[in-house]
């Protein structure tokens, strides 16, 4: 997927990550000069833990890799930190590194945070404010779209934190930002909400046919409801809204290497992303392996507008996911790129992050992976 600047300047705001650039490189360099910092997590059962990777571009070359990590971490894992960061600068960039031998989960949480520091330095897109702008207060690039903050919630209005603290059936007040539309039926609309705290499913709001057009990926809406819970999935229902002036469309978060972690689940209902994922096999309803399912029994069948179900795996663990029909119905891209898959194909993808009964990702985007197993792509592909 390309990103402009705009939007990768977005994702780390979203993420809580710190960014400080200086001017653009020269014409023609693949990223501005400046000092990026991203925050990653090393999901290795030996402890690495959160690790800060600094990327330092100097006249449009990278020049110096940086990692903190914790002080726990296992003597592997320093292995890759020690030996990766020169790799990288030889290499100006991810291409071509492999992950180091007995490290690969630190590997990468290294490679994310490179990816992610550089998907801030990527020249040409959109220029990004100088450090004495970032000292002053951040400039908004001219594409940006930036939500407001929780200090600046209309009045009455839950903070993303308190909406949490809330009780199931307690009566909420939240101001969001739409990020999909997944149904409208008898004046019900289902969507995907999003601020830049965090994210809501908002199940059966009340919603005339033409108010539903309205509801755009970006446009910011103000719900009354009562919050509720469904085999583990959070949501608000009963609920009535307003639209509202402003406009915000979050950026796909990368969990990959949060899959199989207890920290997943704080990203309930946020658009993620998935990376170098293996397509593993289902058994159909004869038995025989299948990349796919329509329905998660094999019941179904594309005429009949049926979900579709498919294994991925990642670092040895398999996942399922779902490409749910009312948001992704047979005629899109994403229902025809599984129906295409084979047991095998590498994939790279996004989508919402569905919670039944654990995690359920409903995938919007499917597209090839670009790296090996195990090493992080520095560019994604949807």
């Amino acid at each position: 997927m390309k990103k402009t600047l705009a939007l990768a300047l977005s994702s780390v705001m979203a993420l809580g990550l710190l960014c400080g650039t200086a001017a653009f490189a020269e014409e023609g360099a693949m990223y501005a000069d400046g000092v990026y910092t991203a925050s990653t997590i090393g999901a290795a059962p030996a402890g690495s833990g959160k690790m800060d990777v600094t990327v330092t571009v100097e006249g449009g070359k990278i020049t110096a890799v940086e990692i903190d990590a914790p002080k726990d971490a296992a003597s592997l894992g320093m292995a890759a930190i020690k030996k990766l960061p020169d790799k990288i600068i030889d290499a100006q960039g991810l291409e071509g590194v492999d992950a180091t031998s007995g490290a690969t989960f630190t590997s990468n949480a290294i490679f994310e945070g490179v990816t992610m520091c550089l998907e801030q330095a990527m020249a040409g897109d959109a220029a990004m404010t100088t450090e004495e702008g970032m000292e002053e207060g951040m400039e908004e690039a001219p594409e940006m779209k930036v939500a407001a903050g929780p200090a600046v919630k209309s009045e009455g209005v839950m903070t993303y934190a308190e909406y949490m603290e809330a009780e199931v059936d307690d009566e909420v007040v939240i101001e969001a930002y739409v990020q999909a539309k997944q149904s409208w039926w008898e004046d019900k609309a289902t969507v995907y909400a999003q601020d830049e705290d965090g994210a809501y499913f908002i199940y059966n709001m009340e919603c005339s046919e033409e108010d539903y057009e309205k509801l755009v990926p970006g446009a910011k809406i103000k719900v009354t409801g009562y919050k509720a819970e469904w085999s583990g999935e959070i949501e608000i229902a009963d609920a009535t809204f307003e639209l509202e002036e402003g406009s915000y469309v979050a950026p796909a978060v990368d969990v990959t290497t949060l899959l199989g972690t207890d920290e997943l689940e704080a990203h309930q209902n946020e658009m993620v992303k998935f990376r170098g994922m293996t397509v593993e096999a289902k058994k159909d309803a004869d038995g025989k392996d299948a990349a796919f399912l329509y329905n998660w029994d094999g019941s179904g069948s594309q005429e009949e507008n049926s979900d579709l179900y498919f294994d991925a795996s990642y670092m040895g663990e398999t996942y399922t996911f779902t490409v749910e029909s009312y948001l992704c119905d047979n005629t899109t891209d994403v229902y025809k790129a599984v129906e295409a898959l084979k047991v095998g194909d590498r994939i790279d993808m996004e989508g919402f992050l569905y919670w039944y009964e654990g995690a359920n990702p409903h995938i919007t985007c499917i597209a090839p992976a670009v790296k090996p197993e195990g090493v992080m792509p520095q560019s994604f592909n949807c």
